[in-house]
């Protein structure tokens, strides 16, 4: 399967008109909501075969998912919030080599042999991390897992980096542990 999609790539010039780093340009330039609109796109404005614009569509949309890129686009429009998800990398990686951060469209897991955090920009100004400590009792700070369901057992809402404290690398180290 490789080869034929890299003789595809390699002939997209000659048979399409424009190379695939030309066509992904022009999918940015025209970001759609969904994968068929793209293709439809393709085909009708630019004269493209199915086989072809699904195929452009297809690898310009894996960019998006390169970890790099899905948390790029988490925090556009909320780069004051990257100081405090950096502080809770450092962390989170501070605990051993066995920690696993996975980067998701919307948030980020971080994983030992099951989820025990997970960091999602909320707000243009706020963060939250989600934990998985089960048994823990609330406390004004630390919440139900609200949005979060059953995937974390607490929720805490980070504003400022200053919040990244002795209180909350406790309970994630604790939620590390129980995560072993």
């Amino acid at each position: 399967m490789e080869k034929a999609l890299q003789t595809m790539i390699d002939n997209m010039p000659e048979k399409t008109g424009r190379s695939l780093e030309e066509w992904k340009k022009l999918l940015k330039a025209n970001p759609f909501e969904k994968h068929g609109q793209a293709v439809k796109f393709l085909k009708e404005e630019h004269g493209v075969t199915h086989g072809f614009a699904n195929t452009i569509v297809t690898l310009s949309k894996e960019e998006e998912n390169i970890p790099s890129n899905l948390v790029a686009n988490q925090y556009q429009g909320k780069e004051v919030l990257l100081p405090i998800y950096e502080k809770l990398l450092t962390t989170v990686r501070s605990f051993g080599p066995n920690v696993t951060i996975t980067p998701k469209k919307s948030s980020v897991s971080i994983i030992r042999k099951r989820q025990f955090a997970l960091i999602k920009p909320a707000t243009k100004t706020r963060i939250d991390l989600g934990l998985k400590i089960p048994g823990k009792a609330l406390t004004g700070r630390l919440q139900s897992s609200g949005p979060f369901g059953t995937m974390c057992t607490h929720r805490v809402q980070l504003f400022e980096v200053s919040e990244v404290d002795n209180e909350l690398i406790s309970w994630l180290t604790e939620a590390y542990e129980m995560a072993g």
